[in-house]
């Protein structure tokens, strides 16, 4: 009698399938970027079978304190390039969000949010400590030669904290192995 294995794709989607009956919280970071709007719809999927999802928005400490450069010569001028700053910020994160509010009533899936400014690996890893979460989906890092703002996620400590089971959501376009 010869052994008969499956495809290894076969395996992951069992293990995936399984997982998914079992979860019931999902912590989800995104911040709008391509690779985190992969995140989202990923976390979209796994919450279609009842699951709600903890979004997580982080403002990375780089913007804190943001004044620009010495030409912002004066204390009245830096105030108001910061407070512009920061009302920029605001409304991104605001628009995000009414976003993400929108898609999950629409899709009917339990929704709650957090924003806050920090180190993004340090964040997470304390909101995952704090909830009763069973997953963590994030997005992929931006490949090299798309523009935009370089605020990665720090794998390492992340995966060294987390006691649940962390998902990276490919960029999009990503090319995938054919068989």
């Amino acid at each position: 009698m010869a052994l008969r294995l499956c495809h290894p794709t076969t395996y992951l989607f069992k293990f995936l399938h399984t997982l998914m009956i079992q979860l019931k919280n999902i912590l989800l970071a995104s911040h709008g970027t391509d690779g985190a709007c992969a995140a989202e719809k990923m976390a979209f999927e796994f919450c279609s079978d009842g699951a709600a999802l903890n979004h997580l928005v982080v403002v990375p400490t780089l913007w804190k304190g943001m004044t620009g450069d010495d030409w912002l010569n004066n204390g009245s001028t830096r105030n108001t390039f910061r407070n512009y700053l920061e009302g920029e910020l605001e409304e991104d994160v605001r628009v995000h969000l009414q976003r993400m509010i929108e898609v999950t009533d629409e899709l009917g899936i339990s929704y709650r949010h957090d924003v806050v400014v920090g180190e993004p690996d340090e964040c997470l890893l304390q909101s995952s400590r704090e909830r009763d979460c069973s997953l963590v989906i994030i997005g992929s890092p931006r490949p090299k030669g798309k523009s935009g703002l370089r605020s990665r996620m720090r794998l390492e400590p992340l995966v060294r904290g987390l006691s649940i089971p962390l998902m990276i959501a490919p960029y999009p376009g990503t090319p995938t192995i054919q068989r």
